[in-house]
């Protein structure tokens, strides 16, 4: 059994302001996941393993306190902390005081009643536009949410005030607390492969830990080249069933925006 679910505020999830980016209720959400499935008659409580995708980085979160998830795989992982805090690649980190005044004062905003402010909107780029951008997962993230694998709901954007709660927070600050099997995948060529490769080095609690990279993969063709995937799913069924057995197991990623 699999259960998948959007995110608070995001989706056909309730939650206000729409698309408030939250680390530590999207955390909550996957114990309530949980919670939820482990309420049928045929889940084994003890069999319940997590995959995330992309924003994977919340399951490691969920992981670190949840001990009721007993095996972890992450695919592409993404630490949205890390990147919000420091730009991608860590190439702002001059910025950081600057970013968080923003937040700050797109709160005060919202608080006094006025106008929520987004950030995050793509507009409709030309493939000459789409050349110069400076990293495959921006070219490649274009072309699957905003061309090939569109989604009505789909904007990309978030609230100016969650980048307080968002550049506090850190997918890998607690990863010694994170003891179960865990299993992440990346594309050898994604330049987010740091973000997972960080994260493995700090799993030093882990079980077991296992490391995969998928030889050629950018990060977001790990989602539907038929080469990679087949890949992926072999040696993720695999590990559930060595760590698991017949497992319950849901799956939190990257889904619609509202």
């Amino acid at each position: 059994m699999t259960i998948a679910a959007d995110a608070v505020y995001q989706g056909t999830s309730e939650g206000e302001p729409r698309n408030t980016d939250h680390p530590a209720k999207h955390i909550e959400d996957i114990s309530a996941m949980v919670d939820f499935i482990s309420q049928y008659p045929d889940v084994d409580p003890e069999r319940i393993g997590a995959l995330g995708v992309c924003g994977s980085g919340y399951t490691l979160g969920a992981a670190q306190q949840d001990k009721r998830i007993k095996a972890v795989t992450t695919l592409s992982m993404f630490n949205t902390g890390r990147v919000r805090r420091n730009d991608f690649a860590d190439s702002q980190l001059d910025m950081v005081q600057e970013r968080l005044q923003q937040a700050v004062e797109a709160r005060a905003q919202q608080a006094a009643g006025g106008e929520v402010r987004y950030t995050g909107d793509i507009p409709h780029l030309s493939e000459e536009q789409l050349a110069t951008l400076p990293f495959d997962l921006y070219r490649d993230g274009y072309r699957y949410y905003y061309e090939d694998y569109a989604h009505p709901r789909s904007t990309g954007r978030y609230t100016v005030a969650s980048l307080a709660k968002l550049m506090a927070w850190d997918a890998t600050d607690r990863m010694d607390l994170l003891n179960q099997p865990l299993l992440m995948i990346a594309g050898s060529v994604a330049d987010t492969r740091y973000m997972t490769e960080n994260a493995y080095v700090k799993a030093t609690a882990a079980a077991s830990k296992q490391l995969l990279l998928i030889e050629g993969a950018s990060h977001i063709r790990t989602y539907f080249v038929s080469e990679y995937v087949g890949q992926i799913v072999a040696v993720t069924s695999k590990f559930f069933t060595q760590q698991l057995a017949h497992a319950a197991c849901f799956v939190f990623g990257n889904r619609p925006r509202e």
